[in-house]
């Protein structure tokens, strides 16, 4: 080898890795919001919503966010959460998407080692004899070899590209975070929203039992003659329009029990024998929340997913960049060379070549100046996108914070007014038997307890929806992680035993 083929490989080696190219990524702050909570001024009330006769100002814990759902002590809620971390369609979805991104990460670190390419050919040829030669010759070519090229990474493109594929990896797995978030907030929702619509539809029945009891006192009355035939028809269409209710609300029930079976992986039919017939709604305590930590919002999926995107940005305007500068790579082959089989592998046959090459982009027209601007373009998109999604992760907590503290008032007020109600009742019915009044207010008062007690159903069952919106906009149902290569999901508390089933796909 002559001495300076030598010296410039060993000068290419000792560049190598020295430094990269394009800027180095620096995370964004997060910082706590600088306006306060809203204070739903959240009343002491006492009724089966609560387990204590006052409320809390209490923290919501990262403890608390990694499963938020055990605060409905519902066994059969969270069994079905449990379901559709193990089985939801969605979630094995986005669970591909990190598989596609490790293997982009493995292609990516591929571009470090060196290739190796096996070749072997035969030909066989005539030359003229009509040619410069003057001589016709028949005869054959055997040759085989191994081609080798190693690019030296001086000016860090390479490592600016696996840097960029382990961000976008980190991404993804963000991502799968952010689909368990959404998921268990929907299973959880409708699961909510299915137990009150179970609800209403004991408030219709009692009611149309009470009615219907009415309407036969009154038939009963009228066949002895000491009653009136309208009040007996005002009574029967009052019970006719309250079971009129109840197909549209086994309608909702039964849409209800599909989504979950879908959200659980399951067929539509499959949840009616375990979720079919009322059972008492989750109880929930009132609390009134204090404080956002500047870290739950740093740690919700969608935030890191953002800011894992902006960091592989970053990354692939060092890519764009070191496209201006030369690219140096380490050339060889070894082979065999014979026109004779026999002479094949005789060491006469044995050929090789080594050297450094370099390749550099002295005009192209400006496209590589412009490729480097297409990429800080799109970093600043990715900046403003991730400054977005912190704003909307306030304005989702103080929505859902306002929407659940105020639930509290209404539900008070809807329950001082169905008691009023049941009272208005009682003092029309006493009034109508000692001839008073007429049936018109019974009709009257009897309505609006029916329309009053929905009210107070569709509102205790909003609370248990305005908390899980409130859990969902803090970021909790997720597991956390470390983003070292190779890490998945754990939950920060317990790991369920769903996610034995989700890590291998995840390898």
């Amino acid at each position: 080898m002559k001495k300076p083929f030598f010296y410039l490989s060993i000068a290419i080696f000792a560049l190598a890795g020295c430094w990269s190219v394009g800027p180095d990524y620096k995370a964004p702050e997060v910082r706590a919001p600088a306006h306060g909570l809203p204070d739903a001024g959240l009343p002491s009330v006492s009724n089966k919503l609560v387990r204590s006769t006052s409320s809390q100002r209490t923290e919501i814990t990262t403890n608390e966010l990694a499963s938020w759902w055990t605060v409905f002590h519902d066994d059969q809620l969270t069994g079905l959460i449990e379901d559709a971390f193990r089985s939801n369609l969605t979630l094995r979805a986005s669970l591909t998407r990190v598989r596609q991104s490790r293997a982009k990460l493995a292609a990516a670190r591929g571009r470090w080692e060196p290739t190796l390419d096996l070749g072997g050919s035969y030909s066989r040829f005539r030359t003229s004899g009509n040619g410069r030669s003057g001589v016709r010759v028949t005869q054959g070519d055997f040759l085989g070899e191994f081609d080798a090229k190693w690019e030296i990474d001086i000016f860090g493109g390479t490592r600016r590209s696996v840097e960029a594929a382990e961000r976008d990896l980190e991404a993804e797995v963000a991502g799968v975070d952010q689909v368990w978030v959404s998921l268990a907030a929907e299973v959880a929702a409708d699961y909510i929203e299915l137990r009150t619509v179970q609800d209403r539809l004991q408030v219709a029945r009692d009611n149309l039992k009470v009615q219907q009891e009415t309407l036969d006192i009154l038939a009963s009355r009228n066949k002895a003659g000491i009653g009136d035939d309208l009040a007996v028809q005002q009574a029967k269409y009052n019970v006719e329009t309250t079971r009129a209710t109840i197909p549209v609300l086994l309608v909702e029930e039964e849409a209800y029990i599909n989504s979950l079976a879908i959200l659980t992986g399951r067929e539509p039919g499959a949840l009616h024998q375990m979720l079919r017939g009322a059972k008492s709604h989750p109880l929930i305590e009132p609390r009134k929340l204090v404080g956002i930590d500047a870290e739950l919002l740093r740690r919700r999926p969608d935030v890191r997913k953002a800011e894992r995107s902006l960091a592989a940005q970053c990354a692939r305007i060092g890519v764009a960049k070191a496209d201006l500068y030369p690219r140096f790579f380490l050339n060889g082959s070894i082979g065999l060379e014979s026109i004779e089989s026999s002479k094949f592998f005789k060491a006469d046959s044995l050929f090789w070549n080594f050297g450094p090459s370099f390749s550099w982009k002295i005009f192209s027209g400006n496209s590589v100046r412009a490729g480097i601007e297409i990429q800080n373009a799109l970093y600043d998109a990715a900046a403003a996108e991730y400054e977005l999604i912190l704003l909307n992760a306030q304005k989702e907590i103080r929505d859902a914070l306002t929407a659940y503290g105020q639930g509290f008032h209404r539900y008070e007020a809807l329950s001082k007014a169905v008691e009023a109600a049941q009272a208005a009742v009682n003092i029309s019915q006493d009034l109508y038997r000692n001839g008073l009044r007429d049936f018109n207010n019974v009709l009257d008062a009897q309505r609006s307890l029916l329309s009053l007690q929905e009210a107070l159903t569709i509102s205790e069952g909003n609370i248990g929806v305005f908390l899980i919106k409130l859990y969902k906009a803090l970021g909790g149902g997720w597991a956390s992680w470390e983003s070292n290569e190779g890490d998945v999901p754990s939950h920060a508390r317990k790991e369920p035993e769903s996610w034995q089933t989700i890590k291998p796909l995840l390898q």
